[in-house]
């Protein structure tokens, strides 16, 4: 069975689910401000499209990226605001949606997400759905697939909002392309020590053992 894997990008980490839309319920950077809720959109988007097609698997990507919220990943995060949310009127996706769990950029959301998608299916999956903010669209959309040499034809982009302060974003996410096209496969310093202030805990992924296909040595991040 190969089918679709519907991808969410994490981006915060929440630590009340009672209060989920306030900013005092997550653990977020200055810039995240006000950003709860559009996080919430991008899960009900992600789970509304997981129940229009029963084959999809949905799984939640981001890592363990907060000392301060303890060893408690971006993706168990927001897979316990979907059930929180009772899976927004549909309950069946929560047998198909999974965690991914060691994602520290967005490069591994993509590239890691195939992976989990290959954990639980033993197959890459037909087509990738990847939700996240907008205005990342051509960042994943151009940069990360044609980095892991996924074809444009087999992968759909959702970007169903973007944040308040769209032209900071917007600034930003400039650099972080010029940075990636530079450095397509994040290996250099910059973005290593990124990648090691994002993983607090010191957590490895196996994927070099469940995914050996995309992390043969013939690929540029097989010692990620």
């Amino acid at each position: 069975m190969s089918s679709t894997a519907i991808l969410v990008a994490g981006h915060a980490i929440v630590r009340d689910l009672s209060n989920y839309q306030d900013d005092k319920a997550w653990h977020l950077l200055d810039f995240q401000r006000g950003e709860p809720p559009k996080y919430v959109e991008h899960i009900r988007r992600a789970v509304t499209e997981a129940a229009a097609d029963p084959q999809s698997i949905l799984i939640f990507s981001g890592g363990a990226t907060r000392r301060d919220a303890g060893p408690r990943s971006e993706s168990l995060s927001y897979w316990l605001l979907a059930e929180h949310l009772q899976w927004f009127g549909h309950p069946e996706v929560a047998q198909r949606s999974y965690l991914e769990e060691f994602a520290r950029d967005s490069f591994e959301n993509l590239l890691f997400g195939i992976c989990r998608y290959r954990e639980v299916r033993g197959q890459d999956p037909e087509h990738v759905t990847l939700v996240s903010w907008a205005f990342k669209q051509q960042r994943f959309e151009n940069l990360h697939r044609q980095a892991i040499g996924w074809p444009r034809e087999r992968f759909r982009y959702i970007g169903p909002n973007d944040p308040e302060d769209l032209s900071q974003a917007q600034r930003a996410e400039e650099k972080a392309r010029a940075q990636y096209l530079a450095d397509p496969y994040s290996l250099g310093p910059e973005f290593q020590a990124k990648k090691s202030e994002r993983n607090p805990f010191r957590r490895q992924h196996g994927y070099r053992t469940s995914c050996p296909e995309w992390f043969s040595v013939d690929k540029p991040w097989h010692m990620f």
